[in-house]
C-alpha cells in the first residue's frame, strides 16, 4: 500500500514522499499512525545522518522514516501475532529496542518504521521484545508522550544513593531529599516535573533552573508553588542568569546543604558544572541532554567525589517498563504529559520543524501525520484563525484556553474531526 512520510536520505536530506510499503508477513503488524511528538534527538539525526550511531551506512539507498515518539491505530495483523493485537487496537511502542546488541531504532534505522509517516510496518523484533504497547487511553498525543515521559522516568529510577561503609545502591531518587532540575523550564524538563511532583516516592524540595524568565514563569502557572506546599514539597523556580554566582544561590536554597538529586538537562559546559557544584553529600547528578559533540566535557569536583561521595551518570531513554508507568500515571490523571506541548502540525511541517527545531522557541511540537497543516504554536491558534478566517483555529484557541493553555483530549478530539481526511 501507499505511504506517506518524511524519511532521512542523509544528514540534513530530509524529505516529504509517498512511497510503497511492502506486503506484512506472518510475523509483521501494520499500523495507522496519527500523532508523533518531534524529539530533540530526532534532529541530531537529521543533523548528522550516517554519522549517528542509530543510522545505517546506506541510508541514502534505503531512507529512513524519521520519527519515534508514535501512536496510532493497528490497521492488520501477521498471524503470528493475532492472538494477542486487533485491528482496530490503539498502540504506542517503545523505541528503545537494543535488539540484539544492535542500536537500531523506529525513527533512525528503518525503512518502513517510523512516526513521521500515514502507515508504516511494525518488524518483528519489536513483538518478540515485548515493546508493542497497546494503548487504551482516550488521546493519542498522550500515547506519543508516553516515550519522552519514560526518558525521565528511567532516569529518575536509574538514580542511586550509598549509605558510607555500605556498598549497595539503593537505586532511585532519595525520598523527601532536595532535588534540582537544571535548565529545567523546557519541555523535557517540565515533564519531569511533573513526573517528580506526584510519583510514588517524591522528594521534598524542588528546584527548577532556567535562564528565560518567560519559561519559567509559565512553569510556576502550570505548578503553582502554594498548591505544592500544601503537600509538603517547598517547589522553586530560579532564573540563574540573575547571579553573579548561581551555585552560592542554588546552595542558600538547599539550606547550605546542596541537593541529593540533580538532573542536568542541557548539554552546555557551564550547566554541567554548575549541577557537579551544588551537590550534596551522596548527590546523585544526571547527565539528561545528549550533546551532539562527541568530545563534549566539562569540570566536575572530583575532590567531592572523593570525600563527599558525589557521582555521576547519564541515561538515554527508558524502557518498557518506564513506559507503562508513564502510561498508567497520565490514565490515572497523576501526570499531564501535555505540559511538553506547545506547537502543533500536519505532517507536511515536520522535515522543516525537526531540521529547525533548536531555532523554533517552546516545548514539544505535536505532528499529526494525516493533516496538512503548517506549525502552529498553541498561543497563536486565535491569531491564525483570524488571519485564515478559519473558525475552526479560533474554536480549537477556545478548548486550549479552557485547559490552562494547554492541550488536551477534546481539542485532539477537534482536531481529528474537523481538520483531518480520515478517507
Amino acid at each position: 500500500m501507499k505511504a506517506k512520510g518524511v524519511r532521512l536520505h542523509g544528514a540534513n536530506d530530509l524529505r516529504l514522499e509517498e512511497f510503497e510499503l511492502p506486503e506484512i508477513t506472518d510475523d509483521e503488524i501494520l499500523v495507522k499512525v496519527v500523532s508523533d511528538s518531534i524529539c530533540m534527538s530526532t534532529y541530531k539525526c537529521a543533523i548528522l545522518g550516517t554519522e549517528h550511531k542509530r543510522v545505517h551506512e546506506d541510508v541514502a539507498e534505503h531512507p529512513a522514516i524519521m520519527g519515534h515518539e508514535f501512536a496510532g491505530d493497528i490497521v492488520q495483523v501477521g498471524k503470528n501475532h493475532q492472538d494477542k493485537f486487533k485491528p482496530g487496537m490503539k498502540f504506542t511502542l517503545q523505541p528503545a529496542l537494543n535488539y540484539k546488541g544492535t542500536m537500531w531504532s523506529p525513527g533512525y534505522s528503518y525503512e518502513f518504521f517510523g512516526g513521521d509517516t500515514t502507515y508504516c510496518v511494525i518488524p518483528a523484533e519489536v513483538m518478540e521484545l515485548g515493546c508493542l504497547l497497546e494503548y487504551k487511553g482516550r488521546a493519542y498525543y498522550e500515547a506519543s508522550l508516553a516515550e519522552p515521559m519514560s526518558c525521565s522516568i528511567g532516569a529518575f529510577n536509574a538514580a542511586y544513593h550509598t549509605q558510607m561503609g555500605v556498598y549497595e545502591h539503593q537505586m532511585g531518587i532519595k525520598e523527601g531529599g532536595k532535588l534540582a532540575i537544571m535548565a529545567g523550564a523546557g519541555p523535557m524538563g517540565l515533564g519531569a516535573l511533573t513526573y517528580a511532583l506526584h510519583r510514588d516516592v517524591r522528594p521534598g524540595m524542588v528546584v527548577v533552573t532556567d535562564v528565560n524568565q518567560e519559561r519559567l514563569d509559565r512553569a510556576e502557572e502550570l505548578f503553582p508553588v502554594e498548591e505544592y506546599a500544601k503537600e509538603g514539597i517547598e517547589l522553586h523556580f530560579v532564573n540563574t542568569g540573575e547571579f553573579e554566582n548561581p551555585v552560592e544561590e542554588l546552595r542558600k536554597i538547599s539550606g547550605g546543604t546542596g541537593y541529593d538529586d540533580v538532573f542536568c538537562y542541557a548539554p552546555v559546559a557551564a550547566v554541567v558544572t554548575q549541577s557537579s557544584a551544588i551537590l550534596g553529600r551522596d548527590g546523585c547528578l544526571n547527565f539528561f541532554a545528549g550533546p551532539t559533540d562527541k568530545q563534549f566535557s566539562a569540570e566536575m569536583n572530583f575532590y567531592d567525589v572523593h570525600y563527599n561521595s558525589t557521582h555521576v551518570m547519564g541515561t538515554t531513554g527508558g524502557n518498557t517498563a518506564d513506559m507503562i508507568e508513564s502510561l498508567e500515571l497520565t490514565a490515572a490523571k497523576r501526570i499531564n504529559p501535555a505540559v511538553m506541548v506547545t506547537h502543533i502540525g500536519g505532517l507536511d511541517a515536520a522535515a522543516q520543524t525537526t531540521l529547525n527545531l533548536p531555532k523554533i522557541p517552546g516545548g514539544k511540537k505535536l505532528i499529526y501525520t494525516h493533516l496538512e497543516m503548517p506549525l502552529v504554536a498553541l498561543t497563536e491558534l486565535r491569531e491564525r484563525g483570524k488571519e485564515l478566517s478559519d473558525s475552526r483555529y479560533e474554536e480549537l484557541a477556545n478548548i486550549v484556553d479552557e485547559h490552562q493553555g494547554l492541550w488536551c483530549p477534546e481539542a485532539e478530539e477537534y482536531l481529528i474531526k474537523n481538520f483531518i481526511d480520515n478517507k
